[in-house]
Parts: C-alpha cells; sequence; structure tokens
C-alpha cells in the first residue's frame, strides 16, 4: 500500500465519527412534510448528528500529519485544533476560526507537512448546528509528500459570519472565498477584493443557503419575470 493510500483499521477511528454530536431529529422521508404520505416513510425517523472526533490510531499517514501540525502550532496557537475526524477514510481537522491562517501558514511551510497546493474552499448551511451555522471547508494536497490529502474546516454562526481570508497563504483561494460569500454569505476578512463571483452585484441573499426562498419568487434580474412553480411546466 502506498503512502497516500489510507487503511483504517478496527473500527476506532471511523466508528467514533460516526457517532457525533446530534443537533436534530428527523422525520419522514428526506425532512419533507405537509403532503400525503402513502409510502410509509412519513414514519421514518433519524437523528441529525455532526461528527465526533476519532480515536487514536487514525490510520495510514493521518497520525504522523496531526503530530506534525500540532507541534508545529504549539508556540503561535496552541488551541487552534478543536478536533481530528476520520471518516470514510478522509482526515479533516477542525480548527478556530481566529486561528484559520496559522494553520494554514503551517500545513503549507512546515516541511513535515508541505500542503502545498490548495483545491478551493467550501461553503456549507448547517440550520441546525447552533452558533457553527456556517461552515468553510479547505482542500488541501501535499505534492512533496506524494499526494497526501487533508481537509481543513472551521465554522462561525449566522450572528457573526466572519472568518480571515486565506488568500494571503493560497493566492488561488481568491475567486473560491468569492463564490462561498456569494452563495453562503461567509465574509472573509482581509479579502482583497470580495464581491460577488456569480451572482449579479445588486443580487439579494445567498442562493445556496437552507433558508433561501425556493421557486415561486419574482428573479432579480432586471425586467425579468418568474411564473410560480405550477405553472411553470405542464406534465401530461
Amino acid at each position: 500500500m502506498s503512502d497516500n493510500q489510507v487503511q483504517v483499521t478496527g473500527g476506532g477511528a471511523e466508528s467514533a465519527a460516526r457517532t457525533g454530536t446530534v443537533i436534530a431529529q428527523r422525520h419522514g422521508a428526506f425532512g419533507a412534510s405537509g403532503a400525503g404520505d402513502v409510502t410509509g416513510f412519513g414514519g421514518f425517523a433519524e437523528q441529525v448528528t455532526m461528527p465526533g472526533p476519532s480515536s487514536r490510531p487514525y490510520g495510514g499517514y493521518f497520525d504522523e500529519v496531526v503530530d506534525s501540525l500540532t507541534q508545529a502550532l504549539e508556540a503561535k496557537a496552541p488551541t487552534a485544533i478543536e478536533k481530528v475526524v476520520v471518516d470514510r477514510g478522509e482526515l479533516t481537522v477542525y480548527v478556530r476560526r481566529e486561528d484559520l491562517v496559522a494553520v494554514m501558514m503551517a500545513l503549507r511551510d512546515e516541511p513535515a507537512l508541505r500542503f502545498e497546493l490548495s483545491l478551493g474552499v467550501t461553503g456549507v448551511n448547517y440550520p441546525l448546528d447552533k452558533g457553527r451555522e456556517l461552515h468553510a471547508l479547505y482542500h488541501l494536497t501535499s505534492l512533496t509528500h506524494g499526494g497526501r490529502n487533508i481537509r481543513v474546516e472551521t465554522t462561525c454562526p449566522d450572528a457573526d459570519p466572519h472568518i480571515p481570508s486565506t488568500v494571503s497563504v493560497y493566492p488561488a483561494n481568491d475567486w473560491h472565498e468569492r463564490e462561498a460569500w456569494d452563495m453562503f454569505g461567509i465574509v472573509f476578512d482581509g479579502h482583497p477584493g470580495l464581491a460577488r463571483i456569480l451572482m449579479p452585484d445588486d443580487w439579494v441573499g445567498h442562493p445556496q443557503r437552507k433558508d433561501y426562498p425556493l421557486g415561486g419568487i419574482g428573479v432579480q434580474f432586471k425586467g425579468a419575470t418568474t411564473p410560480p412553480v405550477a405553472e411553470r411546466r405542464r406534465y401530461f
């Protein structure tokens, strides 16, 4: 097995990630409600959980990466790492937003880490994760160490949707942070030109948030209209 192929054994790291913090109870298929149920799925119920910290050993190169990162942060940001999650053969390190830039610099510059390639920034909206409704995920790859991968995740609340920009560390994150702002409303402090990138400059709201209205609303482009959902198509 090559260095960048991870094998996790014994279920310790994986099972811990899947037994995390319960944030809600979901009822019905896909959380839908308010319609007639002829399938029997209306009685379906499951817990909505956020992943919990994994136990050691993580497997593969994961332990080495976490140890090297922890050591690199000892002087400048010793409390930066909130938890480490290994799930489905992937490593995610959750960090405090105020320490995000320090973590990114360590991951890029530390010889034992050298995650010099950032594959972008992804926004996620978890309305039920109270106080942590907005998540930003960073996907990094180490070319120096044979294609090792790590995901860095940080959060901020709806009431204070600010996360430090990482453009100073990974310049290619520029447009990705603009997209996460445009779609989710995450404000990346220190970004050189945080502006919409997909929607028009005068667009109201952030379309990929879970609270964004769907269907039957007037299109915000100047001079355009949209009919209600039921009138858009006819099925024969």
